[in-house]
């Protein structure tokens, strides 16, 4: 067998791969004859057919195999053992692959284009200048968060009479058209109504008011305009629900007003826990000025990363084999029309460049995430969802509990890898050049992000 290399230019090659008759005659004579002891051929007894009929009916075939199976295994090795940095898959080549006639010929010849990833180097000092915008927490930033903690916190208590954002618990009684109550009418007790979501606003007005023990009588369809929300306040089905046309006496049995929760000791240590140094008002704002600074921080980081990206590859604008990686694209994905390849095509591009250097940063400069790091990032994130659902203070056990589910996972966990690998490429690039900071407002910021 030989291999062989022409290289087209920087980016592009042709591999040949020359199989003769020898590398492969004795492995197929063998498989042959395999074929035959086990093969059961009319007119022979099992195992006793001619060699020359067995090759005859299964010669081919079996040389096809093994011939792909040599090529296959043999063309790997030539890339890994020559270090060769390809991009996507070889091809058969378009324009030197020969014809094959596996009838007759004996020796065969495979051309196969190759990708090569271009040889690049990303210079970077304190010549190189790039703008770094950090936002401006405003006042109005913290009060949108303290408000937004005190509902998270607050909690409903009793009320005497119901008013327009409050929650009114009642049994529902059908009525006939007498305004009695139906013997097998439709009974729904317990159910808890939001007033300020019923639509008929004569309705509306009924219940505001109104204190436990006192009786409303309305029709519920009329009410919420939603015969499917009815059913489920009513507990019927939605056939039931569809047929619906009665007035029905609601009788309070509870009334519930939600109260944000007070800015006091006993709410920072539900925060922040008992140990907190937060006691105050002023210091809880000190502490959310703090907080907000620091995600703020992630988005100007995010700015500045895609900043980097987009001033890398337009300076350096790796060299690419697009005829290739474009037919590459379209022979790997034939779920994928060629439309959809070449409207994606560009952005393909610009990722594929920006990983060809990443890769360079990464390689200079010896880059890896170490399993402890993971693990960190994996608990800032559990923190960050158990902070959506108002727990600020999950213990440091189920927090990590949540982060070592987030690894188990394969995919999420290349993820993760990858975001750290690639903060840390963009931690190299802030170290080596010069920045340049600028305070901005959210807006201006917002703004420039579009």
């Amino acid at each position: 067998m030989n291999i062989t290399r022409e290289n087209i230019d920087s980016v592009n090659a042709v591999v040949k791969v020359l199989i003769e008759k020898t590398d492969y005659e004795k492995t197929v004579e063998e498989t042959l004859k395999e074929y035959r002891q086990k093969s059961s051929i009319p007119g022979f007894r099992p195992g006793k057919a001619p060699i020359g009929l067995i090759k005859k009916r299964f010669g081919t075939s079996v040389m096809v195999e093994e011939i792909n199976k040599m090529l296959s295994q043999n063309l790997t090795r030539y890339l890994v053992d020559e270090k060769l940095r390809i991009l996507g898959e070889p091809l058969s080549s378009t324009e030197q692959q020969k014809p094959i006639d596996w009838d007759n010929d004996e020796n065969f010849e495979f051309a196969f284009d190759v990708a090569l990833a271009p040889e690049i180097e990303v210079p970077l000092d304190e010549k190189d200048k790039l703008d770094y915008f950090t936002i401006k927490v405003a006042d109005d930033m913290i009060d949108q968060q303290i408000e937004m903690i005190q509902s998270q916190m607050g909690q409903n208590v009793d009320s005497e009479a119901v008013k327009e954002k409050d929650l009114s618990r009642g049994d529902f009684v059908e009525l006939d058209a007498e305004g009695n109550e139906k013997e097998e009418g439709v009974r729904a007790e317990g159910v808890l109504l939001s007033v300020d979501l019923i639509k008929d606003e004569e309705i509306k007005k009924q219940f505001l008011g109104k204190q436990k023990g006192e009786v409303l009588v309305f029709d519920p369809v009329k009410a919420y305009q939603d015969r499917h929300e009815v059913g489920h306040l009513l507990k019927i089905s939605h056939e039931e629900a569809d047929e619906l046309n009665s007035e029905f006496k609601f009788t309070i049995t509870e009334i519930l007003e939600f109260k944000k929760a007070e800015l006091n000791e006993e709410l920072y240590k539900k925060i922040y826990g008992e140990d907190t140094e937060v006691k105050t008002e002023e210091d809880l704002k000190k502490k959310l000025k703090e907080e907000i600074a620091l995600s703020l921080l992630q988005s100007s980081d995010r700015k500045f990363a895609t900043d980097v990206r987009d001033t890398l590859v337009e300076k350096i604008k790796p060299e690419l084999p697009e005829a290739f990686l474009k037919r590459w694209l379209i022979e790997s994905n034939r779920d994928v029309t060629e439309e959809q390849i070449d409207k994606d095509f560009d952005g393909f591009l610009k990722d594929l460049r920006w990983q060809l250097i990443k890769d360079v940063i990464i390689k200079d400069n010896e880059l890896k995430v170490e399993e402890e790091e993971a693990l960190g990032f994996a608990k800032q994130l559990a923190h960050a969802q158990y902070s959506q659902y108002g727990i600020y203070n999950a213990p440091e056990d189920q927090l990590e509990s949540f982060a070592k589910m987030i690894l188990e996972k394969p995919e999420e966990k290349e993820r993760l890898y990858n975001k750290l690998l690639e903060d840390k490429v963009i931690d190299v690039v802030k170290e080596k050049i010069t920045l340049q900071e600028k305070e901005v407002t959210r807006e201006e910021f917002e703004e420039m992000a579009k």
